[in-house]
């Protein structure tokens, strides 16, 4: 189960940690003073949203990595934190007199006459409608993109761990096909670890 915002930690093909970054930091410090890099596995860290490699500083004390990597997430909560009030700001803001804000906003659109005739042909009329429309368009290229950003994620970790197992390029056409069944029969004799994470990553590309 990803853990949000999560990363996942491999020593070679092994899975060795995952959920939240401090989480897998201490984890894989606590690996590498325990088993150095004798058995020469390099350990990988992956974010579990894009698969993108996380480097982590593993210097000192774990206190002083928690306290980098709460560093680190505190700006990035001050930066959420300032856009989210900036918007309430906004909505808070004194209105005038009039008809409630309900947030549509009228704005001029040129069609030509046989359009005009056929939206105002339509149930609900013209902006009904052309809502209607855009939400289905706007969901579609969210849909379409979803799949798109699962073969990125999916490709990037499979070229790390796993670009010389068995049928890797058969994986990645399948991958790219939409094509699950094939995917995960060209990934079934994987190590474990690496076929599951490869999977998971790619579970939107075949929604």
């Amino acid at each position: 189960m990803r853990a949000e915002n999560g990363c996942t930690a491999f020593a070679g093909t092994r899975l060795i940690a995952r959920g939240a970054p401090l989480q897998v930091a201490l984890a894989v410090k606590a690996q590498l003073e325990r088993e150095g890099n004798e058995n020469g596995a390099t350990v990988l860290v992956f974010d579990d949203r894009d698969a993108r490699p996380v480097e982590f500083d593993l210097r000192g004390t774990e206190k002083d990595v928690e306290a980098r990597i709460g560093v680190q997430a505190g700006g990035e909560e001050a930066s959420v934190t300032q856009t989210v009030f900036g918007e309430v700001a906004q909505e808070d803001a004194p209105r005038g007199r009039g008809r409630p804000k309900l947030g549509v906003v009228a704005r001029e659109v040129t069609l030509l006459p046989r359009h005009w005739d056929w939206l105002g042909a339509q149930p609900g009329g013209a902006s009904v409608v052309l809502r209607r429309l855009v939400d289905s368009a706007r969901h579609a290229s969210e849909a379409r993109e979803r799949v798109r950003a699962a073969q990125e994620a999916a490709h990037r970790f499979m070229t790390a761990l796993a670009g010389n197992l068995p049928d890797y390029e058969e994986a990645l056409r399948a991958l790219y096909a939409g094509e699950r069944n094939r995917f995960e029969a060209a990934n079934a004799c994987w190590p474990e670890d690496v076929r599951d994470y490869a999977r998971e990553l790619a579970e939107p590309a075949f929604a």
